[in-house]
């Protein structure tokens, strides 16, 4: 199990990388100026057995986020182990944001009647949309620009528009036998119309011509409707990971 939950880490770091990286021991503390988002700003522990000098670890993490303005977040995933959960359960950090990580065997996905898509080549063209879609503040332009010009393997940016209105985009991250999904979003005036299960459909099959095998993708337990869509397209949860915080940073 832990193999694979490293695959899928490895995987996810490629596919949505920080602006900075350190490593103290086999803790990946990932840093971004540029966005905020916990999984670009956080300590990833991934070894269980790594457990000499937390407290002192610790101590260095969370000056490298005060150096960058973060709140110190550290992101428990199972290679985390539970003898660091102790110690953090001990000095009392708060647990928050669950999310799955889902996949699901392109060889089961029903796409041959899936649109034809070709990506967007226009990197602008899609931040504009995506943080349309998204509702979120137009001042991420440029962190979001900056993470997508360094993600690794070959990224397609998916937007699905009426006209000049988009109406869902998504990132599909095709890195070897993985088809990794990020940003999923529909506009909130065309949700439950299929246009995020159309997208997706597409994005995957795009995926699987390039030698993809598998999809995955991350998503929070409390996002009820898009639970709802990766089940029925038949994605199966392999685990879950959650946020902490010590006290006095909720």
């Amino acid at each position: 199990m832990l193999a694979i939950v490293r695959r899928y880490e490895a995987a996810g770091f490629r596919a949505w990388p920080a602006a900075a990286v350190h490593y103290d021991g086999t803790w990946v503390v990932r840093l971004t100026a540029g966005h905020p988002a916990k999984r670009l700003n956080s300590v990833n522990p991934l070894d269980p057995g790594d457990i000499q000098h937390i407290a002192d670890r610790i101590g260095r993490a969370s000056r490298r986020f005060d150096a960058y303005g973060r709140p110190l977040t550290f992101r428990m995933s199972p290679l985390s182990g539970p003898d660091l959960a102790g110690h953090l359960d001990k000095e009392g950090w708060s647990r928050f944001d669950e999310s799955l990580v889902m996949r699901l065997p392109l060889a089961d996905a029903q796409l041959d009647a899936a649109m034809d898509q070709i990506p967007l080549k226009d990197i602008s063209r899609f931040i504009g949309a995506s943080l349309k879609v998204s509702g979120s503040d137009v001042s991420l332009r440029p962190g979001l620009s900056e993470i997508i010009g360094a993600i690794q393997p070959e990224a397609g940016l998916f937007a699905l528009e009426d006209g000049a209105e988009a109406l869902a985009t998504l990132i599909c991250v095709h890195d070897g036998d993985l088809a990794g999904l990020f940003e999923v979003a529909t506009d909130k005036a065309a949700r439950n119309k299929g246009h995020g299960r159309n997208l997706i459909r597409s994005a995957l099959k795009w995926a699987r011509l390039r030698g993809a095998r598998e999809a995955w993708l991350q998503v929070e337990a409390g996002n009820v409707p898009a639970l709802a869509l990766y089940r029925s397209l038949g994605f199966e949860e392999v685990y879950r990971y959650h946020y902490r915080r010590p006290p006095g940073h909720e």
